[in-house]
């Protein structure tokens, strides 16, 4: 099938703004965005910008905008775009180095400020610190995320509030915070309850939608909003 390929360009050194190129590709319904990516780089135009690594929708690296949407363009199909016009845009809200690449230093300042690692200062024990599986089941879901910045991308208030700490950082939040074993969450609790911080989230379900791995992000926003309520009361 006869592509037609919409990309945003942007290089610093020669644009003042971004603008459009199109491309005309053959494709296949089962390619994915990344491979058109890779064709256009490869055999169009080598001065094309993006990031990827893995190809199989674990690390991240591709998340863009396309059609209109977050996704990540190693796992989206030609075929479940259903247009044979593709449009391709860097994530939002992030100062963008060059066509699809975006600084991501602000997203994970973002995501170091809510101590996304385990603290327990107990002396640990001669095996290991057990937990029940119903204490690990309630914070499965985000162990799931993969820092892709979809989410966080996709949020409106991050787009106008630079100091929001966005969804992925409270997801990451989240897995710790009710990890039964860790004893930070006073820490955690103090950065997430600033003027950046979860208040600033209006619930518009933007992030739920963008999320690759299908978490549901929204939902553990809430929950964290609750465990930080409930601490005070």
């Amino acid at each position: 099938m006869q592509i037609t390929l919409e990309l945003q360009r942007y290089n610093p050194e020669v644009d003042d703004a971004p603008h459009w190129e199109t491309f005309q590709l053959e494709a296949e319904p089962m390619d994915r965005v990344l491979d058109l990516l890779h064709k256009v780089k490869w055999e169009v135009d080598g001065t094309l910008a993006f990031r990827r690594s893995c190809g199989h929708g674990i690390c991240g690296s591709c998340a863009m905008m396309i059609n209109g949407r977050n996704r990540l363009a190693c796992k989206t199909l030609v075929q479940d775009l259903k247009s044979d016009v593709i449009t391709i845009e860097p994530i939002r809200g992030l100062p963008v180095e060059k066509d699809m690449v975006v600084d991501l230093d602000p997203f994970f300042k973002a995501y170091r400020e809510v101590k996304p690692y385990f603290i327990n200062d107990d002396p640990p024990p001669e095996r290991e610190r057990l937990q029940s599986p119903e204490e690990r089941a309630i914070f499965d879901d985000s162990t799931k995320c993969i820092l892709c910045a979809a989410c966080t991308t996709s949020c409106p208030v991050f787009w106008v509030n630079g100091a929001y700490l966005g969804p992925s950082a409270v997801v990451q939040a989240h897995r710790f915070i009710f990890d039964s074993r860790d004893h930070g969450n006073a820490e955690r609790y103090q950065a997430l309850s600033g003027g950046g911080g979860i208040w600033r989230c209006r619930t518009a379900y933007n992030c739920t939608e963008a999320c690759p791995r299908e978490i549901p992000v929204t939902q553990l926003i809430e929950e964290v909003k609750r465990a930080i309520l409930f601490s005070y009361m």
